[in-house]
C-alpha cells in the first residue's frame, strides 16, 4: 500500500460565518420555530447553497420577488443583503408580516446614503452592479440620487451635478485594496467629496482578506470555501491570487476540486467567504486528507467578537407573536401582483 505523501495545511482565522450571516440564519431558523412553517425568505438569506438547502428542508421557501409569495399570514424575511425601499413598502400594502435580517453594518450603509442625501449631497457607491447589496443600497433613494461606479475609468468619466456636493459611500464585501484605490481617485478628482466617519467594507470582509494575504504567499495553492455569487467569497479569491499563490480556486464542495491540479503541492492554504459554514470547511480538510497526511496549522489575524441581537419580530415572547398572528389574520391580505 502506498505511503500518503505529507501536506502541510495553514487554515486561514478567521473564516466562514460572520455576525451578519449568524443573526440572518438564526433569524430564519427561529421564525420557523415560532411560527411554524412555511416561512418565506426573499431572495437567499446568504448567498449559500448548503445553508439554503438545508434551510428549505425546514420549511423555508425561498423567492426572489414578493409576487412570489401567496396569500398569506406567514412571515417574510428580507435577506442578510438588504432590500430597496419599495420591497416594504409593498409587503405594507398587502399586509404581509415581515421580518427584516439585512446585516446591521448593511443598514448602516443606507444611514449614511439617507443622510448624505438630505444634505443635498449626490452620493457615489462604490460597487458591483446587480449585487443584491447594491440594488437595495441604490433604492433607498429617489431614482438618479445614487451613481455607481465599479472601476478607476468609471471614476474617470464620472461627471456630478456639483463637485462641491459629492459624498461616496460603498459595499460592504469589496476587496479592500481595489477599494482604497477607486476612492483614492475619488478623492483626487473631487476633494471636496464626503466619506463615511468609518469606513463602509465590513470588518468580516477585512479581517478575511487579511488572513489570506498572511497565507497565501506561504502556499502552493490555495482553496476557498464559498460561492460563486458570493462576493466576498470572490474576493477573498482575488485576493489570494495576487498575493502570489499559484493556484487559487473557490469551491463550495469538496466534490467541486479539481484534483489535477492539487495532485502534487506539498503546502495548501484553506479559507471560507464569510456565508460558508464551517462543515464545508471540514468537509474539504476530510477530502485532503484521504490522499494526503495533513499538517495542520492554524493561522490568525484577528479575533473576532462582534454580535448582532436577532430582530425584533423572533425575539418576542410566543404569547406576543400569537396576538400579532391573530392581528394578522384579521386583516384583509391583498393578492399578489403577477
Amino acid at each position: 500500500m502506498a505511503t500518503k505523501p505529507t501536506l502541510t495545511v495553514l487554515l486561514c482565522t478567521p473564516r466562514g460565518f460572520c455576525a451578519g450571516v449568524v443573526r440572518a440564519i438564526d433569524a430564519v431558523e427561529r421564525a420557523l420555530k415560532l411560527y411554524g412553517p412555511p416561512v418565506y425568505v426573499r431572495h437567499e438569506i446568504v448567498h449559500n447553497k448548503y445553508v439554503v438547502e438545508a434551510l428549505k428542508a425546514k420549511g423555508a421557501v425561498f423567492v426572489e420577488e414578493l409576487a412570489e409569495v401567496p396569500e398569506t399570514t406567514a412571515p417574510v424575511i428580507f435577506s442578510a443583503h438588504g432590500v430597496a425601499k419599495s420591497v416594504p413598502a409593498e409587503a405594507a400594502a398587502r399586509n404581509l408580516l415581515t421580518i427584516d435580517a439585512t446585516c446591521p453594518l448593511v443598514t448602516k450603509v443606507h444611514r449614511e446614503a439617507e443622510i448624505h442625501w438630505r444634505r443635498g449631497r449626490e452620493i457615489v457607491l462604490v460597487g458591483h452592479h446587480g449585487h443584491p447589496e447594491v440594488v437595495g443600497t441604490m433604492g433607498q433613494l429617489p431614482e438618479g440620487a445614487v451613481r455607481l461606479v465599479e472601476t478607476l475609468e468609471d471614476v474617470a468619466a464620472f461627471t456630478p451635478r456639483d463637485p462641491e456636493r459629492l459624498a461616496f459611500i460603498t459595499q460592504t464585501t469589496l476587496s479592500v485594496d481595489d477599494t482604497v484605490g477607486i476612492v483614492d481617485a475619488l478623492k483626487q478628482r473631487f476633494p471636496a467629496i464626503v466619506g463615511p466617519h468609518k469606513e463602509d467594507i465590513c470588518y468580516a470582509t477585512t479581517n478575511r482578506q487579511q488572513a489570506v494575504k498572511a497565507v497565501a504567499p506561504r502556499v502552493e495553492a490555495m482553496i476557498i470555501v464559498g460561492a460563486p455569487n458570493s462576493s466576498n467569497s470572490l474576493r477573498l479569491r482575488e485576493v489570494a491570487e495576487r498575493q502570489g499563490c499559484a493556484v487559487s480556486r473557490l469551491v463550495q464542495r469538496a466534490a467541486d476540486i479539481d484534483w489535477s491540479e492539487f495532485g502534487a503541492i506539498a503546502s495548501l492554504g484553506v479559507a471560507a467567504g464569510a456565508s460558508a459554514p464551517e462543515v464545508l470547511v471540514e468537509e474539504v480538510l476530510d477530502a485532503f486528507a484521504e490522499r494526503y497526511v495533513l499538517a495542520v496549522e492554524t493561522v490568525s489575524t484577528a479575533d473576532e467578537s462582534v454580535f448582532f441581537p436577532l430582530p425584533r419580530e423572533v425575539r418576542d415572547a410566543p404569547e406576543t407573536l400569537a396576538a400579532r398572528l391573530e392581528d394578522a389574520a384579521a386583516r384583509p391580505v391583498l393578492a399578489a401582483k403577477v
